[in-house]
């Protein structure tokens, strides 16, 4: 079966996907710890019982509630220095006389990444330390099944109602008896989202049929989405919180009884980095405000120094002991004692033995060797130490000896509380090992088949035969199908845990086995033909095949580098700072090309040009005779120098060695634009001096300039129609951002209204379809009506330019300079290098994987969650459309990337129908002169090297596919052996997790791009004469 290698490629590519996506699975499990809430309700532990004969404590049920009502506010993105800090004490000074001189306790409570809203209500309501898949699933919340304090407190009676998020509803499914939910992804949403919940306060506020209310406002986290945490929209919504609190705080007070107090809770699900965005593990989106204010607490004599930090899964634990109820069985939280420090030593204990037995049931669960855990060791001697105490206090012991034991057992059992929550927080989840190794084999199976496959499959017919029927039929195939499918049912019968791979159907299973062992049979083969054709006589011994140029060392060490450095945490953090390395260093190899082909060079080329005559001709001649596929002069370095120098005179020869120092420029100014990794992302950079409240004039003449920039760069290739259509396009995108309040007009008054801009934004919309239909016309026509290659790239620069306009749209204002210089540094490099240089399709490709690799972090992104710019999914939207959101969040953080892989689809189909033009005018040229024999000579040489030209350009699209699907493949492939190896690395969850997502989602993405590269390589009807 012959396959092109564009075809290859993408099948390849789309297997690699199946493997990855299963190895995520595996990675990437749910938590293991969940017990099923039929137990959760087990009777309490009763108290230690005292040494001696006859003596029983009498004290074995739950403890009475602590509280009568309790208020939770929870203020999304909400920053421990928003309530503590300076803009606490400008913008909420209610909250801030409470904190510092009230009845309150404060605290920082830390939260786990990821940072996101989900997986942090999940630790708030279960104690437990949610999986980082959560982040993934967190558009789209299934109901959580896990013993949590919200489900106990409906078990045990208790009135629920809650206003806000609506994640709660879709965690919480029929437990509240009253709720509002709104949705949390609509972003440009900063009132709305807010008023929803405050107008049901009034009258909730006066009921009495609740006991436990639930507040979460969104619109704080909103603004930090859109604008970051120095907008001026930060102060009067922090102002508006504070008067919030204010109300319900004097409510409660209002209504309390001699009884039991009320308790109002105020805390933060996560914080916002510097760019307003989160998800990541940076001190700003960890740290949060957690306040617990009530009557029942003595009132400050002095101000809070410091808040003592937390844990953000302490608050379940604290909350079910407030309330009266178990505390969940999966959580890894300790109680905070202060907030029960009012109580009798007695209680004290209590309900710290509670806490530590549930933290102690819990390691059994999950620990075989638990006996010998610290923490279990210490709990143990805390409660031997506790029965004493209760020993003495049967005995009606009241001397200051009991007061001081009390404080000794109550030390021990802090310590014990701590270790123990420490050991556990260490056990999130185990991993799917065998999911995790079938999906490994399958991707390092396909890097080396691509592997294996390159010389043929860059060849110059870019095509090779695939040999099915041999290891398809071949009895070692079956041998490994049965081996595979023995050790499935070992692995699934025995296995203690659940395995995602074993939960698949049998059929499923056996297809994967069947593609692994197909896969394995084809390596087999490939690697015997490769043995095969070595042991036969080389059939040119003329042409050496071995001359490597500076670019292809750059280019293999550059590779081997980059995937090399994916081994270290701090590489990944500052991954960026590989990619501008090899850049630049690219870019002086260039120079150093150039300045050869234009000077050094050119000196010797008469003394050359007869032997590179003599041996293009011994070469042609060969290459007919045997049959192969070998490059001639043309590609060697002089060859290749000789043939270059007709196309750089004049001006354009100054140009094209001034092109990679303006390459270099451009790369430095961009990484000034914004800071991105972890070092140096907290130092201020010219993105953030643009977006300033004080500099939106400089930033709206910056955006206006470059949308212009932007215009001119992409029209050269378009229709009339799609230039009036960019252009109109392009003034839609300054009116949304000027619509939102991002730029302004030069006749417009700062007192202008601020609206969401969907009208704007969906006027751009109707344009980019127009063109990307437009080119889909173009590209139709010229696979199915007529073989026209010029039409064919046409139609892909028609494409290329709505998308050029979509992400204009997408980006923030200050990031369009980025899309300027994408579009500048593309078309210097095609004009004034690639074509001059004659340098082939697997270089061009290599190169542009490069730079699209390197624009992805000039766009401001990193290997951290928190980069993601969420608020690109909403551009248009009036409400939450999940596929749309996803899509316009991919496309905005892929841009570069994605950018850069169309724009070598329409550089390698341009090559195509450069080369057919070439061909008809030498054959055309070859018709009209042949009466000369002089000139008859010359012709064939020349039709020679046009036909070479052309069997080489007519394969650039197949050859690009399958470089471009190989360079993503060798660093996912390295990457998940690096992840598995690393899996009980520090750093796991904060640096190599997020980097496994992103790695990811590009694999799919790429798949999807090689596919449509398959779609376009249509000219597969040539012949290479043979």
């Amino acid at each position: 079966m012959r396959l092109r290698s564009s075809v290859f490629a993408s099948s390849c590519l789309l297997v690699q996907a199946l493997g990855v996506a299963l190895f995520l699975r595996g990675f990437f499990p749910v938590p293991v710890r969940s017990v099923p809430r039929r137990e959760a309700r087990a009777d309490p532990p009763a108290e230690p019982a005292p040494p001696g004969p006859g003596m029983v404590s009498n004290w074995t049920k739950i403890p009475p509630p602590l509280f009568k009502k309790i208020v939770i506010v929870l203020i999304d993105a909400l920053r421990d220095d928003f309530v503590f800090g300076f803009k606490g004490k400008q913008f909420m000074p209610y909250t801030t006389q409470v904190v510092e001189k009230g009845t309150s306790y404060s605290f920082i409570a830390e939260a786990k990444p990821p940072t996101v809203t989900m997986p942090r209500v999940k630790a708030l309501m279960t104690g437990s330390i949610p999986g980082f898949i959560d982040v993934v699933v967190n558009l789209n919340s299934p109901a959580l099944l896990d013993d949590n304090l919200i489900w106990q407190a409906k078990t045990a009676g208790k009135r629920i109602i809650f206003y806000g998020d609506d994640t709660w509803v879709k965690l919480f499914p029929k437990h509240f008896v009253e709720y509002d939910g709104t949705t949390s992804f609509f972003v440009s949403d900063f009132t709305e989202v807010d008023d929803n919940v405050t107008r049901h306060l009034d009258r909730v506020l006066k009921r009495e049929d609740w006991d436990l209310l639930i507040l979460h406002y969104l619109g704080l986290d909103h603004i930090g989405h859109m604008t970051g945490p120095n907008s001026p929209l930060v102060g009067p919504k922090l102002r508006e919180m504070d008067n919030i609190l204010k109300k319900i705080h004097i409510s409660l007070l209002s209504k309390e009884e001699a009884s039991l107090p009320n308790l109002l809770v105020v805390c933060g699900d996560h914080g916002m980095s510097e760019t307003g965005s989160h998800g990541g593990s940076s001190e700003g989106e960890v740290h949060t405000p957690l306040l617990f204010i009530s009557s029942a607490f003595e009132k400050r004599s002095v101000p809070l120094a410091q808040p003592e930090h937390v844990q953000q899964t302490d608050l379940a634990s604290t909350l079910a002991i407030g309330l009266g109820l178990p505390i969940s069985r999966n959580s890894v939280g300790n109680l905070i004692l202060p907030v029960v420090a009012g109580k009798t030593m007695r209680e004290q204990l209590r309900f710290v033995h509670l806490n530590g037995f549930q933290l102690s049931r819990l390691l059994q669960e999950n620990t075989p060797a638990y006996e010998k855990d610290p923490g279990y060791e210490h709990f143990k001697i805390a409660e031997k130490s506790h029965g004493n105490w209760i020993k003495l206090y049967l005995e009606g012991n009241n001397s200051e000896i009991l007061l001081n034991l009390g404080k000794k057992v109550l030390k021990q059992y802090l310590e014990a509380l701590k270790t123990l929550s420490s050991s556990l927080s260490k056990q999130v989840a185990q991993y799917d090992m065998y999911s995790m190794m079938v999906g490994t084999v399958i991707i390092m199976e396909v890097l080396l088949l691509l592997l294996l496959s390159v010389p043929k499959a860059l060849s110059k017919r870019a095509e090779f035969e695939v040999p099915l029927s041999s290891p398809l039929f071949s009895l070692l195939f079956y041998l490994m199908c049965l081996m595979l499918c023995a050790v499935h049912v070992i692995v699934c019968t025995s296995a203690e845990s659940l395995c995602y791979f074993c939960s698949m159907s049998w059929l499923t299973a056996v297809g994967v086995m069947m593609l692994i062992s197909a896969l394995m049979c084809g390596i087999l083969s490939a690697v015997a033909k490769i043995f095969e054709n070595s042991r036969l006589p080389p059939k040119n011994p003329i042409v050496s095949s071995s001359n490597w140029s500076e670019i292809d060392v750059l280019i293999l060490a550059g590779t081997i580098g980059h995937v090399l450095s994916l081994g270290a945490s701090s590489f990944i953090e500052e991954e960026h700072q590989t990619w501008y390395f090899l850049i630049n260093t690219l870019c002086l190899v260039l120079c150093q090309e150039l300045c050869r082909n234009n000077f050094l060079l050119k000196e010797c080329e008469p003394q050359h040009s007869t032997n590179v005559r003599r041996n293009s001709d011994s070469t042609g001649e060969t290459s007919e005779s045997k049959n192969i596929d070998i490059p001639t002069a043309s590609n060697s370095k002089l060859g290749k120098a000789t043939s270059s120098s007709e196309f750089i005179k004049g001006s354009d020869k100054w140009i094209s060695l001034a092109t990679p120092w303006i390459i270099l420029t451009c790369c430095r100014l961009l990484r000034s634009l914004n800071q991105t990794g972890v070092q140096w992302a907290h130092r201020p950079d010219f993105g953030h001096w643009l977006t300033s409240s004080d500099h939106k004039s400089e930033l709206s003449f910056l955006a206006a300039v470059s949308l212009l920039m932007i215009f001119f760069l992409v029209q050269r290739r378009c229709s009339l129609v799609s230039k009036i259509a960019m252009a109109l396009g392009l003034l839609g995108v300054y009116s949304y951002r000027a619509a939102i309040g991002n730029v302004i007009f030069p006749w417009q008054h700062g007192g202008k209204d601020i609206s969401k801009g969907i009208t704007e934004a969906r006027f751009v919309y109707v344009f980019v379809l127009g063109i990307v239909f437009t080119g889909t016309k173009d590209l139709l026509k010229s696979q199915v009506i007529s073989a026209d290659s010029s039409m064919k790239s046409t139609g892909l620069w028609e494409v290329y330019s709505g998308l050029v306009l979509l992400a204009a749209l997408l980006f923030r204002p200050h990031n369009l300079p980025v899309l300027v210089f994408c579009l500048l540094i593309q078309t210097m490099m095609t004009k004034y290098i690639w074509i001059p240089l004659k340098f082939d399709a697997a270089q061009i490709t290599i190169m542009h994987y490069w730079f699209g690799q390197a624009f992805f972090y000039f766009q401001g992104n990193s290997n951290g969650i928190a980069s993601v710019d969420i608020s690109a999914g909403f551009v248009g939207l009036d409400s939450y459309v999940e596929l749309p959101a996803i899509f316009l969040t991919a496309f905005a953080t892929y841009a570069g990337p994605f950018l850069w892989a169309i724009h070598l689809l329409c550089c390698l189909s341009s090559e195509v129908s450069r080369a057919i033009t070439i061909t008809a005018s030498s054959k055309l040229w070859h018709e009209k002169s042949c009466a000369d024999l002089s000139v008859f000579s010359a012709s064939i040489q020349r039709g020679r090297g046009s036909a070479a030209t052309k069997s080489r350009n007519s394969a650039a699209v197949g050859h690009g596919c399958f470089c471009y699907a190989l360079m993503r493949s060798i660093p996912i492939a390295i990457y998940v052996v690096l992840v598995t190896g690393l899996r009980y690395h520090l750093f796991i969850w904060s640096v190599f997790s997020p980097k496994l997502l992103y790695e990811g989602v590009h694999v799919f993405i790429t798949a999807a791009v090689c596919l449509f590269f398959t779609a376009m390589d249509q000219n597969h009807s040539y012949k290479v004469q043979d």
